[in-house]
């Protein structure tokens, strides 16, 4: 899940990640945010720079395949875009 909106300043793309402790330890939670962090980190340059997202972490995130990591990724990018 995420959530994405229009700044007045155009200082960014800028992205920001939560993983609240119902997921888990501190382990998993860094595990997913790292695994998400680089898939956003490769398709960032295609947003505007007055984008702002917040990702909600969710607990399939930690064991998901990279190909629907890179395709929620893409899919919400596209959202934000559009």
């Amino acid at each position: 899940m995420a959530f994405c909106w229009k700044s007045g300043v155009a200082d960014g793309p800028k992205t920001g990640f939560t993983a609240p402790r119902t997921l888990g330890k501190a382990v998993q939670r860094n595990r997913m945010r790292r695994r998400l962090r680089e898939t956003v980190r490769r398709r960032i340059a295609r947003l505007g720079p007055e984008w702002r997202i917040v990702w909600n972490l969710r607990r399939p995130a930690l064991e998901a395949p990279q190909a629907v990591l890179d395709s929620e990724v893409e899919r919400v990018m596209e959202q934000c875009n559009g």
